[in-house]
């Protein structure tokens, strides 16, 4: 038995950062340019853009910029922390729905053997 789920944060019912934006910054970090970024991820500069400015409009604070000394692209520092706290809330609920998924399965496995009501084992 395994849980299965997908983390995403949103505001006002659209989306700010999920993992699609993970890729989406660590190719920017990669590559330091957001057309090099969109196409390892084999999307659109315009997509990636597309998503990019939502998320900072939604936020309320820029999310790259200029990289002078690279002669491309950055993450700001809210994009960075950004990304290491969602990176760490991923981890976070990956070991607890695993240790979860663990003892739901015990209880199915031993509920397995058992006799619903009514008698009749299923």
């Amino acid at each position: 038995m395994e849980i299965r789920y997908k983390i995403w944060l949103e505001k006002d019912g659209k989306v700010i950062f999920g993992q699609g934006r993970e890729k989406l910054f660590e190719a920017i970090e990669e590559c330091h340019s957001l057309n090099a970024a969109a196409k390892k991820l084999n999307m659109s500069y315009r997509a990636a853009w597309g998503r990019l400015r939502a998320s900072e409009e939604r936020m309320g604070v820029r999310l790259i910029e200029s990289d002078a000394a690279r002669k491309g692209m950055a993450l700001t520092p809210a994009a960075r922390a950004l990304l290491d706290r969602f990176r760490q809330l991923e981890k976070d609920a990956d070991a607890y729905l695993r240790k979860m998924s663990r003892e739901l399965s015990a209880l199915v496995e031993a509920g397995a053997g058992s006799k619903p009501e009514g008698g009749k084992k299923v």
